[in-house]
């Protein structure tokens, strides 16, 4: 029994001795521990101190170091689509674009590198999931000829057509500067002056407004864009993202019982299925007008709250996601997307929010991270940067020539004439004023009509009950955009936000369309 014993006490021993080998052998192998400027720690344990009880000594480089270091780890958050998740992946072309532009991305069988990143457009970072919000679906497109970013929502349309009216309608959108907090009153008393936002309010508190996840959504780059091929030729398209796993989105109960399950849901599902292997993929569509297409339409097609019914859409090729990002922060918080990062043979179009959002999007860009953005692993082309800009905060560039401007006979920097801008035909003279044919609610209409029975319901019962808190004139206007677009959709929206119906049609009879 005691030999036994003695056996068993040995094994254990001899069990513990090769753990702390081991453990001894992983310390051996590890990597030093040091600070920024390369140099070694001794102890990252205990702060330097004046004898074991006096006060911490400001010499002590590495504690100092560490909270200087945490105290700025913050960058400014985005104004919008700050809560956001992103990915990597491929987008192959399937069908060659080239008869539509000269751009390399679209050639057939092009192979592109991608990143995307996925968001909510009001709501901060961390903030739910479920929260009822458009979702912004922005692609960087790492191409032969530079970057290229497509900035889209998962809505074909936007609440505004023009760039005046964006930070006006971010703020209403925002929480209340007096006690943070959100208030739909605030929202709809900014939007009874705008009907354009009618069919984007629709699918915003439809169930659209509560996708179940980034996969089963649909992307859209909204705007229209130009397309200019090898001849100069000038065409106007629209960019669609076709989800292959289907459209999936939350009714009001189910909200409720996700939210309370899991605030990160939609974050949760992408890098899940990501990690195990089954990557989520788009089909990418363009719908196509010749610029004398334009004008037959009883709308403007460059108007950024409005789709393009009846217009065939061409299938362009495939998009996969297929890794997830090493590290969030360097990737998906610092990743700069911009409608500004264009390529040869992709231009914007006249539209007015378009030529707002070339503007401030970078600009924003810039002023969240910095002059040297686009110098950054995640933003960073994948062909060379030629050109004189220099300098700047955070600037990690190498450079030796002394030539920082252009043109130079010492250090030669070609233009490329097929690069320049197609040429736009213009007439009359500068302006302020309204597009000329605004048709607010008909889309509107058209789509509520589109949904079933039961996303009738939802989006009535959805739209009411916000709408009941708001002031009364603000909510019969809104309500009679609803009615203008469709009867029932008024009526229905009235009864859930206890609005006098005669009122609401007798306003609805007043709007033109």
């Amino acid at each position: 029994m005691n030999t036994s014993l003695g056996r068993g006490a040995f094994s254990h021993r001899r069990a513990f001795f090769a753990l702390t080998a081991s453990l001894l052998s992983l310390s051996v192998n590890a990597a030093t521990l040091t600070r920024d400027n390369g140099a070694a720690v001794g102890d990252n344990q205990n702060s330097q101190t004046a004898g074991p009880n006096g006060p911490t000594l400001l010499q002590d480089v590495q504690l100092i170091q560490k909270l200087q270091r945490f105290d700025r780890e913050r960058i400014p958050e985005r104004v919008v689509h700050a809560r956001g998740t992103g990915a990597h992946g491929t987008f192959t072309v399937s069908d060659d674009l080239s008869d539509l532009t000269k751009a390399k991305v679209f050639a057939g069988g092009q192979v592109t590198p991608v990143f995307v990143r996925f968001s909510a457009v009001v709501h901060g970072n961390h903030s739910p999931e479920t929260l009822r919000d458009p979702r912004g679906f922005a692609t960087k497109f790492y191409t032969a000829d530079g970057n290229w970013d497509l900035v889209g929502n998962n809505f074909p349309t936007f609440f505004i057509r023009d760039a005046i009216k964006f930070p006006d309608m971010v703020h209403a959108f925002k929480p209340d500067p007096r006690t943070n907090l959100d208030d739909d009153s605030r929202r709809f008393d900014f939007f009874s002056h705008v009907p354009e936002s009618t069919r984007t309010l629709t699918e915003l508190y439809s169930n659209s407004g509560t996708p179940a996840s980034y996969r089963e959504m649909d992307g859209n780059g909204v705007h229209a864009y130009k397309l200019i091929n090898a001849k100069g030729e000038v065409h106007y398209v629209k960019f669609h993202w076709k989800s292959l796993q289907g459209l999936k989105n939350l009714d009001p109960k189910e909200v409720v019982k996700v939210q309370g399950q899991d605030y990160s849901h939609m974050t949760n599902d992408l890098v899940t299925h990501i990690n195990k292997g089954d990557f989520p993929k788009w089909d990418l569509y363009v719908q196509v007008l010749k610029p004398e297409d334009l004008a037959r339409f009883d709308f403007d097609p460059l108007d950024a709250t409005k789709i393009w019914p009846g217009v065939p859409e061409r299938k362009v090729g495939q998009m996969v996601l297929n890794r997830n990002p090493a590290n969030v922060f360097q990737e998906t918080e610092q990743v700069a997307m911009a409608p500004a990062n264009l390529v040869p043979g992709i231009e914007p179009s006249e539209d007015r929010l378009l030529q707002g959002r070339v503007f401030s999007y970078a600009d924003t860009q810039m002023y969240r991270i910095g002059a040297n953005a686009l110098q950054l692993p995640i933003n960073a082309p994948k062909v060379a940067v030629n050109n004189g800009n220099q300098d700047g905060a955070m600037n990690p560039g190498s450079t030796s020539t002394g030539v920082n401007y252009q043109p130079s006979r010492l250090t030669p920097r070609d233009e490329q004439p097929a690069a320049r801008y197609s040429q736009t035909v213009l007439t009359g003279s500068t302006q302020q004023a309204k597009i000329q044919r605004e048709q607010n609610f008909k889309q509107a209409g058209d789509l509520y009509r589109s949904f079933n029975q039961k996303e009738r319901n939802d989006l009535i019962e959805n739209f009411g009950g916000s709408l009941a808190t708001t002031d009364d004139e603000s909510k019969h206007i809104i309500l009679s955009f609803l009615y203008k677009a469709d009867p029932e959709y008024g009526t229905g929206v009235a009864r859930v936000a206890k609005g006098d119906l005669a009122r609401v049609k007798a306003l609805a009879e007043k709007l033109a369309d």
